[in-house]
């Protein structure tokens, strides 16, 4: 399955006079090994793959000396290959495990750049708070992999001209044809469901898998759930469990800024902050920061005690909820619709490099989210269906009269007295 982030790793490889070791960060299940081990296949000679978790032998080799002929020496020995410049790819997955590992990266930025080195690790944010690792700042190339956009999922659908006639129609602001809008939207409520993983798209593409995607989705919310045991802070994982099994009473209430009350009665921010930085860190959750005012630079309006939560993946969330797609689209599930739609731009937006903020004023209007776009901040407002009257919207375009506003919703492409409409399935494309 294709995605993006190849792009970006081969401009990496090919970048030989200023190269830096990469480090690819990354919730789990999103793909990092798969996309370094194809990297290694079909851009050099050979691969060294070291997964320091794995095998935590490899690691003792690295206590002693970290400097990279003598880690070339062992990689070689150990693994009874040649290890040639700009011919072999080496890969250190799951480092958070091997310190010194981890630490060696600047050894190989300043001593030896021939050498193609790249890291992978799922819980380093977490890591790195924990133990104090020494994280070679400014001898990285630092790179983030997401779960796959909708793009990416139309693409392993085999819908490429369908991606493509999305872009094409974002940036002319043409109507779709409504067969096509309608095919599009049916593609984007799958998606809802489904998520980003690449074992549950895989899996939904494969004709007679083993396994359903709905089994995958709920193997990888275990798995997540499993991380917050193993290697959290003994005595914290129960409060981590708890804020994060909050998040769908949290998503559902009209107002979605984050309340520690309900995690549990008296619960306060000293008690569950240190949880909820656990979570975004390892890439469980997404954090949209409230903003007071709709200036350059928006985190410098930011509140820091007002925030939403976000689930990470689409499919995570479905799970978590446990929604189908059949549901989704009953009459009944309109509310979650809502939810559904706002979580999933807050993926997108993500994906896309936008930091996250949301803009109130004084408890009387809210935009869902604020994203600076060529040096304009541009207001963005969600809806799941066609009506799309948004009174906090006109607010905000009067008090601060933005270059244009976005509104997403079911609606077809347009553009309209500042407003650009946006459908559902093409915020990929913002």
């Amino acid at each position: 399955m294709k995605r993006k982030i190849m792009t970006r790793l081969l401009s990496w490889k090919q970048n030989k006079k200023s190269r830096l070791p990469l480090f690819l960060y990354g919730a789990r299940q999103v793909g990092k090994t798969y996309m370094m081990q194809q990297l290694g296949e079909e851009q050099f000679k050979n691969t060294v793959y070291v997964n320091f978790e794995a095998d935590q032998n490899i690691g003792d080799f690295f206590l002693s000396d970290i400097h990279p002929d003598h880690i070339i020496n062992i990689l070689e020995k150990y693994y009874h290959t040649c290890i040639i410049p700009d011919e072999t790819l080496i890969i250190f997955d799951e480092v958070q495990m091997c310190e010194r590992a981890l630490t060696s990266l600047k050894y190989f930025a300043e001593e030896a750049p021939e050498y193609a080195v790249i890291a992978a690790g799922s819980l380093l944010g977490v890591a790195l708070k924990r133990e104090q690792f020494s994280f070679p700042v400014g001898k990285v190339q630092m790179e983030t992999l997401y779960p796959m956009d909708f793009e990416e999922y139309l693409w392993a659908k085999g819908k490429d001209l369908l991606a493509e006639a999305i872009r094409f129609h974002y940036e002319s602001n043409l109507a779709f044809t409504e067969g096509m809008h309608q095919e599009a939207l049916m593609e984007y409520y799958n998606y809802c469901i489904i998520g980003g993983m690449p074992a549950a798209v895989l899996t939904e593409i494969t004709v007679g898998a083993p396994l359903g995607q709905e089994k995958i989705r709920q193997m990888l919310l275990d798995s997540y759930i499993a991380d917050m045991s193993k290697y959290a802070i003994p005595g914290e994982a129960v409060k981590i469990f708890a804020a994060y099994d909050s998040l769908p009473v949290q998503l559902a209430k009209d107002n979605k800024k984050f309340q520690y009350k309900l995690i549990k009665n008296g619960a306060r921010a000293s008690q569950y902050g240190d949880s909820i930085d656990w979570l975004v860190r390892a890439g469980i959750v997404n954090k949209c920061m409230k903003c007071t005012q709709g200036f350059i630079p928006l985190i410098a309006f930011q509140d820091l005690t007002a925030f939403k939560l976000y689930y990470s993946d689409m499919g995570i969330l479905s799970a978590r909820t446990q929604m189908n797609l059949e549901r989704l689209m009953s009459s009944e599930a309109e509310r979650f619709r809502g939810i559904f739609t706002e979580n999933y731009v807050s993926c997108a937006l993500r994906d896309n490099g936008y930091e996250l903020f949301y803009w109130e004023s004084e408890g009387t209007a809210e935009v869902d989210f604020l994203i600076t776009k060529d040096d304009h901040v541009i207001p963005v407002e969600c809806k799941a269906g066609v009506h799309v009257k948004a009174k906090s919207l006109m607010v905000y375009q009067e008090k601060y009269q933005p270059v244009y506003s976005i509104r997403i919703s079911a609606r077809n492409f347009g553009m309209e007295k500042g407003i650009k409409s946006v459908p559902l399935y093409a915020v990929f494309c913002i």
